[in-house]
């Protein structure tokens, strides 16, 4: 892999408002400045909303922890975004996605076994990336008769946030 473009900065050379974003982050529950933030964090109030959007999605989303990181997943193989899939994979599985289901996504196939609602969340998913931000009336009507509007606005939210985390790792090389 290329340079890091954007490595971290030391914190002793954080200005004001970069220790101000990074120690509510390190504060928070992810407890540390991640590899998404490190180049996030030259611009610190940008930095901020997006940390506070994300700790939300992957937290607390209307959909749940399960499907956000099955989502996550999709997402980050869309982008080809390494880090992202290092972060998220294990963390998927310990959430209760089968280690079948990861592998399947990580190759670029649609796994042969899921639960329903992963199946609909991860062919959600795909078409959303895959048809440049449309999903077909078909797969909206089942997703908003399973999990309500709230839920489907949150798994919009979760592709495009990891979808800008993605782009601008990749921008960055930014390494694990």
């Amino acid at each position: 892999m290329a340079q890091d473009r954007l490595p971290p900065i030391p914190p002793e050379r954080w200005t004001e408002a970069q220790r101000k974003e990074a120690e509510a982050m390190i504060a928070g529950p992810r407890g540390a400045v991640l590899a998404p933030f490190v180049p996030l964090l030259r611009s610190p109030e940008l930095s901020g909303h997006v940390q506070r959007l994300g700790e939300y999605l992957r937290y607390r989303s209307a959909i749940g922890v399960r499907l956000t990181e099955l989502a996550i997943l999709v997402t980050a193989k869309h982008f080809a975004q390494p880090v992202e899939w290092a972060i998220h994979a294990p963390i998927a599985e310990r959430e209760g996605l089968a280690a079948a289901t990861v592998s399947a996504i990580e190759r670029g196939e649609r796994p042969a076994t899921m639960a329903d609602d992963e199946a609909l969340v991860h062919d959600f998913c795909v078409e959303l990336l895959q048809d440049r931000g449309q999903v077909g009336d078909v797969t909206w009507a089942k997703a908003i008769a399973r999990f309500g509007e709230p839920a489907v606005v949150d798994l919009v939210a979760t592709c495009g946030y990891y979808g800008l985390l993605a782009l601008v790792m990749n921008a960055a090389r930014t390494r694990a």
